[in-house]
C-alpha cells in the first residue's frame, strides 16, 4: 500500500490548471500550424494564423489561452494500492482547483442553482470528477478546463442497432455541422460509442486526453476516425466557422461494447484551445 498526502494532490492539480489554460501541448500546436499551412480559404487562413498568434501571446506574458478558462474537469486513475492520506481526495482535487483560480486569476464560471439563482461559486469548483480505479500504486491526474463554447455542443443519440455504422457517422457529422462555428473550430472531435448512455458520454470525455491525430490501435475504429474526419472538413464550415478546409484536427473514437438493443453515440466537442495537462504522482 502506497500513501500519498493530499496536500501534494492539492498542489499537483493546482499546478496542472495554471498550465492546463496558459499552454498548449506541442500536438495541437503541431496540427494547428499544419492546418494554416493547408488551408486554401484566405479567411479560413487568417483565422488560423490569429489563433498560432494568440498561443504565442499566452505563452510570451503567461496569459490564458481563452477567457473562458472553463469547467474543471477531472479524470482520475487511482491505482488499488494507492492510500490517500490527510483528508479526503475529491476535497483535495478542490482545494487545488480554488487556490489555482484565485491565485491564479482565472476566470470564474461555476455556479451553482444552476436552474434558479445562478449564484457563482466565486473560485471555480466544484470540480467534475471521473474516477477509474487501475492496477498499481499511482495517481495519474489529467486536468482539462472544458470552455462552454464547445461544451454546449455536446450530442448524446441513443441509436437502435439498424443505424448501424452509417448511422453513427452521420450522427457526428450533423452535430459538428450543426454546431458550426460555436465550439471554436478547428477543433478536436471526440465520440464515444457503446455501453449506456453515461458510458458513452465518459468514452468522449476520455477522448480528449489523447495525442491529437493519434489513431485508435483499433483498426476498425481508426477507420471510423479516418472517415469521420473527411466528411467533417468537406462540410466547409471551416476555422471559427468562417468556411475552409479545416473543421476539426482530429477525431477520436473510444468504443465500449453495448446491449443488443442499443447503439449509444455521444460526441464532445473540443475547441481549438485544446487544453488538457497530465501528472503521475
Amino acid at each position: 500500500m502506497r500513501l500519498i498526502k493530499a496536500e501534494q494532490v492539492t498542489e499537483t492539480v493546482a499546478r496542472l490548471c495554471q498550465e492546463a489554460c496558459r499552454y498548449l501541448g506541442q500536438d495541437v500546436k503541431g496540427a494547428l500550424r499544419d492546418a494554416f499551412d493547408k488551408e486554401e480559404s484566405p479567411i479560413g487562413k487568417e483565422a488560423l494564423q490569429q489563433l498560432l498568434d494568440n498561443i504565442t501571446v499566452a505563452e510570451g506574458e503567461g496569459y490564458p489561452l481563452c477567457q473562458d478558462t472553463g469547467t474543471t474537469v477531472v479524470l482520475l486513475e487511482l491505482g488499488q494500492d494507492v492510500h490517500v492520506i490527510g483528508g479526503p481526495l475529491y476535497d483535495a482535487i478542490n482545494e487545488g482547483v480554488r487556490r489555482s483560480y484565485i491565485d491564479g486569476y482565472l476566470r470564474k464560471s461555476i455556479v451553482d442553482k444552476p436552474f434558479s439563482l445562478r449564484t457563482n461559486t466565486k473560485d471555480n469548483t466544484p470540480a467534475v470528477i471521473h474516477t477509474e480505479i487501475v492496477p498499481g500504486e499511482n495517481l495519474k491526474i489529467s486536468v482539462v478546463p472544458k470552455g462552454s463554447g464547445c461544451e454546449n455542443m455536446s450530442r448524446l443519440g441513443m441509436l437502435t442497432p439498424a443505424a448501424s455504422r452509417k448511422g453513427v457517422v452521420d450522427f457526428v457529422v450533423r452535430a459538428v455541422e450543426e454546431a458550426g462555428g460555436n465550439p471554436c473550430p478547428p477543433a478536436i472531435i471526440c465520440v464515444g460509442i457503446g455501453g449506456t448512455a453515461d458510458k458513452a458520454i465518459l468514452l468522449s470525455k476520455k477522448g480528449m486526453l489523447r495525442t491529437v491525430g493519434e489513431p485508435n490501435p483499433d483498426q476498425e475504429a481508426a477507420d471510423l476516425e479516418k472517415e469521420l474526419l473527411e466528411r467533417i472538413n468537406a462540410t466547409g464550415v471551416g476555422p471559427q466557422g468562417f468556411g475552409g478546409r479545416f473543421t476539426a484536427l482530429a477525431v477520436h473514437v473510444e468504443t465500449f461494447p453495448t446491449h443488443i438493443a442499443s447503439l449509444p453515440v455521444a460526441v464532445n466537442i473540443l475547441c481549438n484551445s485544446a487544453r488538457h495537462k497530465e501528472a503521475v504522482i
